[in-house]
């Protein structure tokens, strides 16, 4: 007998006989006669009202059931005769699949978000949490479809790398070299006694990975986890995250930005669409000003300022900052929001930073100072894309990565692609986890992803 799905009953037009449904209980109503209990499937977000009554079989069994448990229900979908919902199921068999002890975690009250992340495992079953990766499992898809609709290629690139895409050194070191550790005669690690011959990590962009497959495809795009050993526990970083990375062939500075501004609108327009109850439990519980950004992002034309229009904003503003304003800085989290959220009050787009800011893959402006990056930022998050124009020109990439002292040997597949048939190229990095805490209104980063990875936690 087929099993179904809660908010498929709850879409049907008439009454339906002999379902079969299954999922766990969130709450139980006791009579003298009958029993009502609320069950979920994790299908939506509302629960099922089953009434069991003395006629079920084994029903004094079945009326110690708790909170948690896992049923199967057989009976028939009716009209329902209380108030609040529109169908509920009169049972005529229920089996229990698993008995829950008396005291599980999750009870009907609402419990902090730094408590239910000591239970990860469990805080998928409260209605925020559910309502949360249901979201993420619909904008994962928004993703694929957007892409595949643009006639993007879909790429795997690899997790385990040689190359530091960004140059910081935030790597997670992968070896299987046990101690005593072999050295070289100069102090150093012994690489070439490991797995891979020579020093390896994981990941922390499929970009120049990316690059490659543009250089052959045209426009491409990876969506995968991304790794930084950084040693940060602020609410917008983790160690481990997904990141979408388009990389386009025959494309600029300008159309890079054409198609962050696009992705952004489209995916948010594409929650809104196809997560409604979800998103309205997010704009109800976890931001009440959700719906206005979200709508706001959607209908604005994004603001495009180069950044030292941007810094020049921020030294001539009265605001108070925590961290000072000056040219050749990376801009902080409070600049970031101030711009998006008091001056233009809707999204910018900065782009031409300081050349000693960013790494060495970006193209260099005929100003010889500045690069042709761009980053998106939008209210509440702060930066959202990061991304630019590469640098095609082969001599001038290989004067860039003599600055940041980077090995051409090390390189020299990267190097290659641009001796033989290169274009000029572009492509963004779009944080996932970001993009859903935008989404859902939700603060910390750790609320959106099931199982966080940040420094000393391990845990799931």
């Amino acid at each position: 007998m087929k099993r179904e799905k809660i908010c498929d009953l709850l879409k049907t037009e008439k009454p339906i006989d002999n379902i079969l449904l299954k999922g766990w209980i969130r709450t139980k109503r006791n009579s003298k006669t009958f029993f009502f209990i609320e069950v979920n499937d994790g299908s939506c977000l509302k629960n099922m009202q089953i009434i069991v009554d003395q006629k079920t079989p084994h029903y004094s069994e079945i009326k110690k059931l708790t909170t948690g448990s896992a049923v199967a229900v057989w009976g028939n979908l009716v009209s329902s005769r209380g108030g609040g919902q529109k169908w509920e199921v009169q049972s005529t068999k229920m089996d229990i699949i698993s008995l829950a002890q008396e005291t599980f975690p999750l009870q009907k009250k609402r419990h902090t978000d730094e408590y239910l992340r000591t239970i990860a495992h469990l805080r998928p079953r409260t209605n925020k949490y559910g309502a949360i990766f249901r979201i993420r499992s619909e904008l994962a898809w928004g993703v694929h479809q957007f892409f595949k609709e643009k006639g993007f290629r879909y790429i795997h690139t690899p997790v385990i790398t040689g190359s530091d895409c960004e140059g910081a050194g935030e790597l997670f070191r992968l070896t299987t070299l046990n101690p005593p550790i072999p050295m070289t005669p100069d102090g150093k690690i012994d690489y070439s006694k490991d797995f891979f011959g020579m020093e390896s990590n994981l990941t922390v962009s499929g970009q120049l990975s990316a690059e490659m497959l543009a250089l052959a495809l045209g426009d491409v795009y990876t969506f995968g986890p991304t790794f930084r050993a950084e040693n940060s526990n602020t609410r917008r970083h983790v160690a481990e995250f997904w990141m979408i990375e388009p990389e386009m062939a025959f494309c600029d500075l300008n159309g890079n930005m054409d198609m962050g501004e696009t992705l952004i609108k489209h995916l948010i327009t594409f929650v809104i669409d196809n997560c409604a109850e979800d998103l309205a439990l997010c704009a109800r519980f976890v931001d009440k000003t959700l719906m206005k950004t979200l709508e706001n992002i959607v209908s604005a034309d994004f603001v495009r300022i180069p950044y030292r229009t941007a810094i020049d904003i921020l030294l001539e503003s009265e605001q108070s900052f925590s961290f000072a304003v000056a040219y050749g800085a990376d801009l902080q989290s409070e600049h970031e929001r101030y711009l998006t959220e008091i001056h233009f009050k809707k999204p910018v787009i900065l782009y031409d930073y300081p050349k000693t800011i960013k790494p060495f893959y970006m193209r260099l402006n005929d100003d010889d100072e500045t690069v042709g990056a761009m980053d998106i930022l939008v209210p509440r998050i702060g930066e959202l894309i990061g991304g630019s124009q590469r640098e095609e020109r082969l001599e001038m990439l290989e004067k860039q990565m003599a600055v940041s002292d980077l090995s051409s040997e090390s390189y020299w597949w990267y190097l290659e692609s641009r001796r033989f048939g290169t274009v000029p190229h572009s492509g963004f990095g779009l944080g996932f986890e970001r993009l859903l805490m935008l989404i859902t209104g939700v603060s910390n980063i750790r609320d959106v992803i099931p199982f966080p990875r940040t420094p000393g936690n391990i845990e799931f």
